[in-house]
C-alpha cells in the first residue's frame, strides 16, 4: 500500500523557491533542528527544519508514489456520496466478498465471524489462486474480474469497487473542445434575442466551426451527442429551459462573488422601489379601469414598510417624494386597526418605552425613521433633481443599484411577491403576474378605487405583514428564532441603543414642490385657488428672496391635497398652514388632478361655474358613481348593480377579506340602518315593473336617454 508520508533526512529533495535542493546535513541546535540544503549549482544554505516543512516556499519531492492533492481520483466520501441506496448495497456486498477472499471472513476479521466461517474453499491456508477461482465460480464472473476487485479494494478501499463514472466524475459527451466552445459562444449571442431551438444552435455552431477552422478539421458530433452537449452547457448559460427574461437576468449576474450591504440598525438603509400591481383598480376621475403602480419605502434592517403610495401609471417624482415624506411624518393609524399594529406617537415600541399617552392615543401606521442611505434604481423619478437636492439637504446619501439588477433590492422585491401572494390574488380584479396567468375577464371583477386599494394595502401591511415572522429576520446568536418586522424594530433598538428620528418633523415639508406666488389682499392664488391663514405676510412687504416671480414668496404645495398649502415665515422660521377658501366643501383630501377634472365637468354643466360648485358636483359624482355621457352613465349604473350584488366572503376565505378596509369596500348590500351610509344600489320603483317583470336598468336608460 502507498503511504501518505515521506522520509525527511539526508538525501531528501525539496523544491525551494522554484529550485531543486537536497538535504546534505541535519543538525540539532539550541534554537531547534536545522538543515543544510545544496542546490544544483553547489550553493549551500542553512534553514530551520520548521521553515522547510511549513513554509509556503518549500515543497517536498517524494521518492515513492502515494496519494497527492492533485490526483485525478476523487476522495472516498465524494465517490460514495454519489451512490444511490441500491448501488451502495451492491458495493457493500462486493466488498464483503473481497474481504472473504483476502481473510476468509466477510467482515474482514475473525472476531466478527459469522456462523460457518471461514468456509473450506476460503480457508486462510489456501493459495490465493484457488480462492480467486472459488469466488469467481460462486459469483459467476471471471477470475480476472475478481483479481481486479481485489486490486481496487487494496488501493482505494470500498470506494474502489464503485462504478468507474463515480470514481472519475460524471462522464461528459465526447466532442472536440473547439466545437463545445463555439456552441457556448452561439448560445451567449442569443441572450438578448428570442429563444432559439436547439437545432438552430447546432446548425449555426457547425457552420461557424467550418468557417473558422476549415472543413474536416473539427470532428462534428452526431445529433444526439450535440443535444447532450447543449444540455451540459445549459448549466453554464441557461437558454432553453427557463423563460427568456429569467435567462437574461442570470446572464447579467456579476462574475465575481456577490457583495452585500449589511445593515446593523434601523434606519441605516431605506430601500425604495416601484412596481406595477397585478390587480386592476377603478379611477374615479375617468371612470375607467386602470393599472396601478405601488411605490414603497422599506427599512432594510427591520423590513418595516415606512411609506406606501398607489398611483395610476405612471409614477411621478412627487409620488416618490411622498413616500419618503411618510418616513418623516407617518400617517395616522386606522380606527379599526388592532393595538398590536399601531405604533405609538413617538414611534418607539411600547416594550421599550412605556408612554401612557402614546399607548392609548390614535397612534401611527408606521414608525418615523430618518434614513441614512437610500438604495434606489436608476429610474428618472428616483434620480430627479428635486429628490436628490432634498436628500442632500437632509444629509441622506443616495446609493443607486446596479443596472437591471433587482437582487440589489432583494428584500423589497420579496415584499412585492408577498403582497401579491398574500393579498392581491385574493382581491377582485386580480389579473396574475403575467399574460399566461391572466383570467378571462379580470376587468369585469374589479371595482376597488385607487384610494380604497391603497387603504387596503396599508392595513394589510400594518396588521399582517409587520406582525408575521419572516424567515430572513433572524439573530445570528439565536438562529432558530424568527422575528416579525415589528419585533425586529425592537431588537434593533435594543442592539444599537438608539434610532434615527426626525429632529424636526417640519423638515418633511421640504419634500413638497415649491410654488412662487405674490401675496395679495385676499391671500395667495395658486392654480385659481385662493389660500389664506395666519402667518401670511401682508401685501407690500419687501420679500427677502430673488425668485423667478417678481415680489413672489415660496409656498410648499402637496399635489395630492390642494385644500392647504404651507408657508415658512422668513423671520421666525416657523411653518404656517394656509387653507383653501373652499376647503370646507371637501370632506376628503382633494388632489390637483381631481380639481381640474371637476372644473371641466362644471364648465360643461353650468354657465358660471366656480370651485365650490365644481367640488360639490365632483363629490356627488364619486358618491353616486354617475357619469355625464350616455356611455359613462350606463357603465356606472351597471357597476353599481354589480357592486350591490356582492356579498362579504365567509370566514374561511383568505385573510385579505378580514381586513376592515376590504370589508368596508365590499359592503354594498347593507342598508342605511346597518352600514350608516346612504344606499348606493339602483332603486327599483313601481314603474320599473310591468306585468310582474322587472325592466333591465341598462335597457331602460338606453331608451330614456336615447334622444339626449
Amino acid at each position: 500500500m502507498s503511504s501518505a508520508g515521506a522520509r525527511v533526512g539526508v538525501g531528501t529533495r525539496f523544491r525551494y523557491d522554484g529550485e531543486s535542493v537536497e538535504v546534505v546535513e541535519m543538525a540539532a541546535t539550541t534554537a531547534g533542528n536545522e538543515v543544510v540544503l545544496k542546490d544544483a549549482q553547489g550553493r549551500v544554505r542553512r534553514l530551520t527544519l520548521k521553515e522547510l516543512l511549513f513554509s509556503d516556499r518549500a515543497q517536498i519531492i517524494p521518492e515513492e508514489g502515494g496519494p497527492a492533492a492533485d490526483d485525478i481520483e476523487e476522495i472516498a466520501s465524494v465517490v460514495l456520496g454519489q451512490l444511490g441506496e441500491d448501488e451502495r448495497q451492491r458495493v457493500l456486498e462486493r466488498a464483503s466478498h473481497v474481504r472473504e477472499v483476502l481473510t476468509g471472513y466477510r467482515s474482514g476479521h475473525g472476531e466478527f465471524a459469522d456462523e460457518g466461517e471461514p468456509r473450506p474453499e476460503y480457508a486462510p491456508s489456501l493459495r490465493a489462486e484457488s480462492k480467486y477461482a472459488a469466488k469467481a465460480n460462486e459469483l459467476g464472473v471471471s477470475v480476472r474480474t475478481v483479481k481486479q476487485w481485489v486490486a481496487d479494494f487494496r488501493q482505494h478501499g470500498e470506494a474502489g469497487l464503485t462504478p468507474k463514472r463515480t470514481r472519475h466524475g460524471r462522464s461528459q459527451p465526447s466532442a472536440d473542445d473547439r466545437w463545445v466552445e463555439t456552441a457556448l459562444e452561439v448560445m451567449v449571442e442569443h441572450t438578448g434575442q428570442s429563444r432559439p431551438s436547439r437545432t438552430l444552435v447546432i446548425e449555426r455552431t457547425r457552420a461557424r466551426v467550418i468557417a473558422r477552422f476549415g472543413p474536416e478539421v473539427v470532428r462534428q458530433p452526431s445529433r444526439a451527442t450535440a443535444f447532450r452537449i447543449l444540455a451540459e452547457l445549459e448549466g453554464r448559460h441557461p437558454l432553453f429551459r427557463l423563460s427568456t427574461k429569467r435567462n437574461r437576468d442570470i446572464a447579467d449576474r456579476p462574475e465575481g462573488p456577490y457583495g452585500k450591504l449589511r445593515p446593523t440598525r434601523p434606519g441605516e438603509y431605506l430601500l425604495m422601489d416601484t412596481t406595477r400591481l397585478d390587480v386592476f383598480a377603478f379611477d374615479p376621475l375617468t371612470l375607467r379601469w386602470v393599472q396601478a403602480e405601488l411605490s414603497v419605502g422599506m427599512d432594510w434592517y427591520t423590513r418595516c414598510i415606512t411609506g406606501i403610495r398607489v398611483t395610476p401609471v405612471s409614477t411621478k417624482a412627487v409620488d416618490v417624494a411622498a413616500v419618503l415624506f411618510e418616513s418623516f411624518r407617518p400617517r395616522p393609524a386606522g380606527r379599526d386597526w388592532p393595538r398590536g399594529a399601531v405604533w405609538p406617537e413617538h414611534g418607539i415600541p411600547r416594550t421599550v418605552l412605556l408612554d401612557v399617552e402614546g399607548a392609548t392615543g390614535a397612534g401611527l401606521a408606521s414608525p418615523p425613521v430618518v434614513p441614512e442611505t437610500l438604495v434606489v434604481d436608476h429610474g428618472k423619478v428616483y434620480v430627479s433633481e428635486h429628490l436628490t437636492s432634498v436628500c442632500r439637504r437632509m444629509g441622506i446619501s443616495i446609493q443607486p443599484a446596479r443596472l437591471r439588477t433587482g437582487r440589489d433590492k432583494g428584500p423589497v422585491e420579496r415584499f412585492f411577491r408577498t403582497l401579491r401572494e398574500g393579498l392581491l390574488e385574493s382581491l377582485p380584479g386580480y389579473k396574475g403576474p403575467d399574460i399566461h396567468s391572466r383570467g378571462e375577464n379580470p376587468e369585469g371583477d374589479a371595482f376597488f378605487f385607487l384610494d380604497e386599494l391603497e387603504a387596503i394595502i396599508r392595513e394589510w401591511t400594518a396588521t399582517v405583514y409587520h406582525c408575521r415572522p419572516h424567515s430572513s429576520l433572524v439573530d445570528p446568536g439565536l438562529p432558530g428564532l424568527q422575528m416579525s418586522p415589528a419585533q425586529m424594530f425592537e431588537h434593533g433598538m435594543a442592539r444599537a441603543g438608539y434610532i434615527e428620528v426626525p429632529r424636526d418633523r417640519d423638515l418633511a415639508f421640504e419634500f413638497l414642490p415649491t410654488k412662487w406666488r405674490t401675496v395679495q389682499h385676499y391671500g395667495v392664488e395658486i392654480g385659481r385657488r385662493r389660500y389664506s391663514g395666519p402667518g401670511l405676510p401682508a401685501p407690500g412687504i419687501r420679500r427677502p428672496y430673488e425668485g423667478p416671480v417678481k415680489n413672489g414668496w415660496p409656498f410648499q404645495v402637496d399635489p395630492d391635497d390642494v385644500t392647504r398649502i404651507y408657508f415658512r415665515d422668513p423671520d421666525s422660521r416657523v411653518w404656517h398652514t394656509l387653507t383653501w377658501e373652499h376647503a370646507p366643501s371637501a370632506t376628503m383630501p382633494l388632489s390637483e388632478d381631481a380639481l381640474v377634472f371637476a372644473r371641466k365637468l362644471a364648465a360643461a354643466k353650468y354657465r358660471y361655474p366656480d370651485d365650490r360648485l365644481a367640488v360639490a358636483d365632483l363629490l356627488e359624482r364619486w358618491n353616486l358613481g354617475l357619469g355625464t355621457t350616455l356611455a359613462e352613465r350606463r357603465m356606472v349604473l351597471r357597476l353599481s348593480r354589480e357592486q350591490a350584488a356582492l356579498e362579504l366572503p365567509p370566514a374561511e376565505e383568505p385573510e385579505a377579506a378580514s381586513l376592515p378596509s376590504v370589508r368596508g369596500a365590499l359592503r354594498r348590500e347593507a342598508g342605511p340602518a346597518q352600514s350608516g351610509t346612504p344606499e348606493q344600489a339602483v332603486e327599483v320603483g313601481d314603474d320599473d315593473e310591468v306585468d310582474g317583470e322587472v325592466i333591465d336598468v341598462d335597457d331602460f336608460y338606453a331608451d330614456a336617454l336615447g334622444d339626449v
